[in-house]
């Protein structure tokens, strides 16, 4: 093969034929994942919760965790979850084992020849989402979709070679598992390609395509890429992690980790693995299958029982200073103590408001020029608060399966909206950061110094009152409401000054020309716009705070509860007149 072939008609049409099945085997990898995805639901944040139970559930139902999404994306959903606090780095560990081996069990699925059935996958996919009602038969039909695509894209991939399998077999050869060198270079190729695309699914379609092609004869030639493939997946997850605590960063590097592991294993048992992989009944595609998976199993099986100590290197070879972030207190063993739980929720509130506090301070830091580091961590703080969010409304769902109190009853209520106000706030945190990067992009909108000091002023005023949000979030408090009226004081103060900021930069923009443009005007008003948001919902959770039932009575902290009695379910209204008079205009 030359130059002048490559640059010719018969090499633009096999490159870019390679390169469309490539394309055609990822996208259809993506929509097959998102549609399992959507098919599980809420489901999806339940299994990692129960696969971080004990080491065995991690393993086991991280292996359906990889499977549906995975290991790379597995990763990093674990990473956002580590994030968050909501899990620990132990607690993960099990899990991406378990997503390594759910994927090469996906890998088992894409070595059955069913590629003539693809475009029937596509068409009854196509046409089943276009067509059935509901979110979950159309997420079924989308993976459906996403499984033709995928045999299409291998199939197009394999045709294309299959004419030029001749003059790739000389190139090919010097993959050879029966060597060290050759097992090496195959390794490095995979972990190059992997890391490049990000899916160690589609560097194995490749394989396979390259063996249905008839390039690649023989399970050596084939075994040391598709091991070598898990390595550059992880680039997936260590680029999810940029801007993340420290110990999600360690979770993608204990993925890392464990695939450099598993690759060592691999090499470690190949010439086993050449001389009796032939007595598991398949053709190469499906030799090259089981090898990976028997070597994935066997180093998960060997690395589980240590997975604790496996934790404890990770933390000694990416030592940090920092002190570990506060972890998530939504513990479920408080769940049978309702009151004991409602202290946990309010100290989960805490965090969300500290994390709010810090992302208005790293703001501040961005307001001048633009820092990707901040904004990486404004953006992963928002990030975690939403996680919080989601977490808390399936942690009160699991208290009220308890018998309650009506004082408790009205609390989780409180606590509810309370968290909701949180996270509205975080989002308008948020939403300065997009302003000021908006602000500075391009040509820079900047503000003269005396109007930049009236402006940090404001800016203090709305942080003086989150600062008093997270100080009124202490459970340990016998007198929410008092804390509740200095928040509301502080909200008096906050207006004022912001009524004053409004006409003072309005009167510059009327004032003489050049004394401030209009666009910095613009840029003003929506600063104050999400600053006011900020303390509005400071507000309502003050007014929340300041309820007779807002507090907490330490004399039930050990008292357990007994499960909610059945509460019968009303009859069915009929809302025939009630929308008929929404619809009179009188």
């Amino acid at each position: 093969m030359t130059w002048e072939w490559i640059f010719s008609k018969q090499g633009f049409f096999l490159i870019f034929s390679l390169l469309g099945g490539l394309a055609l085997f990822l996208f259809g990898m993506q929509t097959m994942t998102a549609g399992l995805v959507g098919l599980a639901g809420q489901g999806m944040r339940k299994l990692i919760h129960r696969a971080t139970r004990n080491r065995i559930s991690g393993l086991g139902l991280g292996s359906g965790l990889g499977f549906l999404v995975q290991s790379s994306a597995a990763t990093v959903m674990l990473v956002g979850f580590v994030n968050a606090g909501l899990i620990t780095l132990p607690q993960a560990v099990p899990v991406i084992f378990g997503a390594n081996v759910g994927t090469t069990l996906s890998m088992q699925l894409i070595s059955f020849k069913i590629s003539e059935y693809s475009l029937f996958a596509i068409s009854v996919g196509f046409l089943g989402g276009m067509l059935l009602p509901g979110e979950k038969k159309k997420a079924g039909c989308k993976a459906f979709l996403g499984f033709g695509l995928l045999f299409l894209g291998m199939s197009t991939m394999s045709d294309a070679i299959a004419p030029y399998r001749d003059t790739l077999s000389p190139f090919l050869a010097v993959v050879d598992g029966t060597h060290w060198r050759g097992a090496l270079i195959g390794v490095a190729i995979a972990a190059g390609i992997t890391a490049v695309i990000q899916s160690s699914g589609a560097t194995i379609g490749m394989v396979f395509a390259l063996i249905n092609a008839g390039a690649i004869t023989s399970l050596p030639g084939a075994y040391p890429i598709v091991i070598g493939a898990g390595i550059g997946t992880c680039v997936t997850a260590l680029l999810g992690s940029i801007g993340t605590s420290i110990q999600a960063r360690r979770t993608a590097v204990s993925h890392l980790g464990f695939n450099l592991i598993s690759v060592a294993v691999g090499l470690g048992i190949s010439p086993w693995i050449y001389k009796w992989i032939h007595l598991i009944p398949g053709d190469l595609v499906h030799q090259a299958a089981n090898a990976n998976m028997i070597r994935m199993i066997l180093c998960a099986l060997l690395l589980l029982p240590v997975a604790g100590f496996y934790a404890k290197i990770i933390v000694w070879i990416t030592p940090s200073k920092k002190p570990l972030p506060e972890g998530s207190f939504l513990d479920d063993a408080l769940i049978s103590h309702p009151e004991q739980a409602i202290v946990a929720c309010v100290r989960e509130l805490r965090r969300a408001a500290v994390l709010i506090k810090k992302s208005m301070l790293l703001h501040a830091e961005l307001f001048r020029s633009v820092d990707r580091k901040t904004v990486r961590a404004i953006v992963r703080n928002e990030e975690v608060i939403n996680e919080i969010k989601v977490e808390m409304e399936s942690y009160l769902k699991k208290l009220t399966a308890h018998r309650l109190s009506k004082r408790q009853a009205v609390m989780i209520q409180h606590v509810d909206r309370c968290m909701s106000n949180l996270e509205r706030i975080g989002d308008h945190v948020d939403r300065l950061r997009e302003i000021t990067v908006r602000r500075l992009s391009g040509k820079p909108v900047l503000f003269e110094e005396e109007l930049l000091a009236e402006w940090f002023t404001l800016y203090g005023s709305a942080l003086k009152v989150v600062r008093i949000t997270i100080n009124s979030l202490d459970p340990e408090l016998k007198k929410f409401q008092k804390m509740a009226q200095m928040i509301l004081e502080a909200r008096d103060e906050y207006v004022k000054n912001s009524l004053d900021f409004r006409s003072h930069y309005n009167d510059r923009l009327a004032g003489k020309e050049g004394d401030m443009s209009p666009e910095a005007g613009i840029y003003l008003t929506k600063y104050v716009d999400a600053m006011d948001r900020i303390v509005k919902h400071s507000k309502t959770i003050a007014l929340l705070e300041g309820h007779s039932e807002f507090w907490i009575k330490h004399k039930k902290l050990k008292r357990a509860a007994d499960a909610a009695p059945q509460y019968a379910q009303p009859d069915l209204v009929d809302v025939t007149d009630y929308l008929a008079r929404l619809q009179s205009e009188s």
